[in-house]
């Protein structure tokens, strides 16, 4: 038998294996054209150097050198009914493929535009790994990717992941797939690719990253640009879970001077571990946004992602207006409070670093904005007025900050 295998690509999702009917002879092709054409050997089972090159030495293994395509390949057989189950109407091709396929009009769409976005977790990543709990932060990759497309009125419709490891571990990759797949029902897109990179070298055995790409549609005349905004609308505040996936540099920095062991209780939260409290998953507002936006009173929405309120409401304003928030109008929540306090952050520091309670901004014109919030409401989000939307001062300003977020 001779098998031609690719033994040079990391993609482990796209794989496939050639098998022909020549007996006694195997093929192996890294990278581009045969180097090597011999008898057939059944591989040693021990991992390690141990067949002899043709110049008398010992030959290399793709295992011995860090990647394991064996373990590669038990996490695609694993992902493959995972993925299954976020199918939606659109979805054209099976996991598996060079590249997953989606048919917009099959999907409801007649003169759509594409919106795309990409995104990551951060260094959440290493309190998952710390804590040994993955599934998470795979719902924060989804909904980091998903939250920016809906901010231009766009439903998600398709995702892809991309994993880089210094050694794959299979369970910890099947943990995160779930959370992948629940992020992408929750989202209503389905998981259509992605990749997973052993990078032996690279990174560390046990460490990983994430990145996430998401695509979502919106039809033409139903794009929420960014110059709808007027003085006098009101903006509105969908509660985070949490930190979500921003300032995770920071809160490391302030657990770590403060002798804290993420197996700790939680100081914010005594029913749990201080590394699971930490991990509570992104809030994904997509179904709820979209909602919103059926009432015809929505001017816009603001991701409040890294930056804060601070840097991401100017985001989605035009020139020439700006915000003024109030502090008093929601509370800050236990794990901010509790930051603040051990890590001396000072309240504006606070509020352009983490989402300080508000994990997206919904703006309303005020003939509708009873609409909005009631539409937001009835999809199961707990809305604040928090202010609105004036002209002539640019940016975002923070009334009662001192007093209602004190250091």
């Amino acid at each position: 038998m001779i098998a031609a295998i690719n033994v040079e690509s990391h993609l482990h999702e796209w794989q496939s294996w050639v098998i022909t009917n020549r007996p006694g002879y195997i093929i192996f092709t890294p990278g581009s054209g045969v180097v090597l054409l011999g008898p057939y050997h059944s591989p040693p089972e021990e991992e390690g150097i141990t067949q002899k090159s043709p110049k008398g030495g010992n030959s290399a293994s793709y295992k011995a050198a860090g990647v394991d395509i064996d373990a590669g390949s038990a996490l695609v057989e694993a992902i493959k009914p995972l993925a299954a189950a976020t199918s939606r109407p659109g979805v054209a091709s099976d996991l598996g493929g060079f590249g997953g396929l989606f048919d917009l009009k099959a999907a409801g769409y007649s003169d759509p535009i594409l919106v795309s976005a990409t995104d990551g977790v951060g260094t959440k990543v290493l309190i998952a790994e710390a804590a040994g709990k993955h599934d998470t932060v795979g719902i924060d990759l989804v909904a980091m990717c998903v939250n920016d497309l809906v901010v231009a009125g766009a439903e998600p419709l398709f995702f892809l992941d991309y994993m880089a490891t210094g050694k794959l571990n299979v369970d910890a990759g099947i943990d995160l797939i779930k959370g992948i797949t629940e992020g992408c029902k929750q989202a209503g897109c389905a998981l259509i690719g992605g990749e997973t990179a052993e990078m032996p070298g690279v990174y560390e055995a046990g460490r990983y990253d994430l990145a996430g790409f998401a695509v979502g549609a919106v039809e033409r005349d139903k794009v929420l640009s960014d110059d709808r905004a007027k003085a006098g609308d009101i903006v509105f505040g969908l509660a985070s879970s949490g930190l979500h996936s921003n300032g995770f540099s920071l809160v490391r920095h302030v657990i770590a001077e403060g002798g804290y062991d993420y197996a700790d209780t939680a100081p914010f939260d005594e029913d749990r571990p201080l590394g699971e409290a930490l991990l509570d998953p992104t809030r994904i507002y997509v179904k709820s946004c979209l909602a919103a936006l059926a009432t015809g009173g929505v001017t816009g929405f603001a991701h409040i992602t890294g930056g804060g309120l601070i840097e991401n409401i100017p985001r989605v304003l035009p020139k020439g207006l700006g915000a003024v928030l109030d502090a008093e109008a929601w509370p800050l929540p236990a794990v901010f409070r509790w930051l603040a306090k051990i890590g001396a952050i000072q309240p504006f520091e606070l509020a352009r670093t983490f989402n300080c309670g508000i994990g997206m901004a919904v703006i309303a014109s005020p003939d509708k904005a009873n609409d909005v919030e009631e539409a937001l409401s009835d999809a199961g989000e707990f809305v604040l007025r928090i202010g609105k939307i004036v002209e002539g001062e640019e940016g975002v300003i923070i009334d009662n900050l001192e007093g209602a977020w004190p250091p």
